[in-house]
């Protein structure tokens, strides 16, 4: 009876015991106390790092003066952001080999370094259909002013802010201006988002001609490191943990002159063998379904070499 009684004793005394374990560990998991990091599959910890610093960086052939506390904070700021954006990255590294195909020898004709690719990069994710909540379009983002003021016809029927080669040619246009006005790349790039005026203004104001000793507003302050980032990271995406298997290769297309009139262009379109959709695809600057033309200006449509690839 006596060994009967002492066996519920103890039963009683783990229950209880057991019972304190539990909310003993329930109450910490809701503390502050740090606790260990998970164990994934592998069988390696999750461990949450800073975005590698490289020693040295260089911006279209001008040093970056890394050695100053604010500038290497407000770069390594910018790695950390863009190298933990990677739905966005994973396309841009996607993407990149077949716009800067188009984009960097009309950058090198023109004389501007080739760095200013990465500019496109960060104003739209070389995404040739982009709109800001401003207005601004294409690749380059141009406003619709400031895209007429550089040569590009924009109209209801045409906005060439959304052709890669033209609003290329008129974002060189841009900055070889700019750059005769500064004297500094790095200030011309800043000027891209800001504007010539503006960074004019602040350098009147402020009585400095550097851009890393200029206090800007949030976004132009920003602005170059942010292309930086982009370069890095681009430049060496093992370094940011990624890696990327699909490129998407190089578009062949052929040209088709348009001098007059063209009363569809999905007959138009049938007529080339492709779709009014892949005809748009390779030409978005087409904004209407027909075109008056009354300059009787020359188009060149492009047309896929390879037709069966979009059907």
């Amino acid at each position: 009876m006596k060994s009967t009684r002492t066996i519920i004793y103890i039963c009683l005394i783990l229950t209880v015991l057991n019972v304190f374990a539990f909310l003993f560990f329930a109450c910490k998991s809701h503390s502050g106390i740090v606790t260990p990091p998970v164990t994934v599959a592998s069988g390696e910890a999750l461990v949450y790092s800073e975005a590698y610093m490289p020693e040295n960086i260089t911006f279209a052939g001008e040093k970056v003066p890394l050695h100053r506390q604010d500038v290497e904070e407000a770069f390594r700021k910018e790695l950390i952001v863009n190298s933990n954006l990677h739905s966005h990255t994973i396309q841009i590294l996607q993407t990149a080999p077949r716009m800067f195909e188009v984009i960097e020898p009309i950058l090198k004709k023109n004389g501007i370094p080739d760095d200013f690719k990465y500019l496109a990069v960060i104003e739209s994710r070389l995404d040739p259909l982009a709109v800001s909540p401003a207005g601004a379009v294409g690749v380059w983002q141009f406003l619709k002013g400031t895209g007429k003021e550089h040569g590009l016809e924009i109209n209801n029927e045409i906005d060439e802010r959304y052709h890669i080669e033209k609003s290329t040619e008129a974002a060189a246009d841009y900055l070889k201006k700019a750059y005769e006005k500064f004297g500094s790349w790095t200030l011309a790039a800043a000027s891209y988002n800001a504007g010539r005026n503006m960074i004019l203004k602040q350098m009147d104001i402020q009585k400095e001609s550097d851009y890393y000793d200029l206090l800007l507003g949030e976004e132009t302050g920003r602005y170059v490191f942010r292309i930086l980032a982009l370069k890095q990271i681009m430049n060496h995406p093992e370094r940011y943990n990624f890696k990327v298997n699909t490129i998407y290769p190089v578009e062949k297309t052929e040209t088709v002159e348009v001098k007059g009139a063209v009363e569809n262009w999905a007959d138009f379109a049938r007529e080339q063998g492709i779709t009014y959709k892949t005809l748009k695809r390779f030409n978005p600057w087409l904004r209407k379904n027909d075109l008056k033309n009354p300059q009787g200006h020359t188009y060149k449509i492009r047309i896929p070499k390879q037709k069966d690839l979009y059907k």
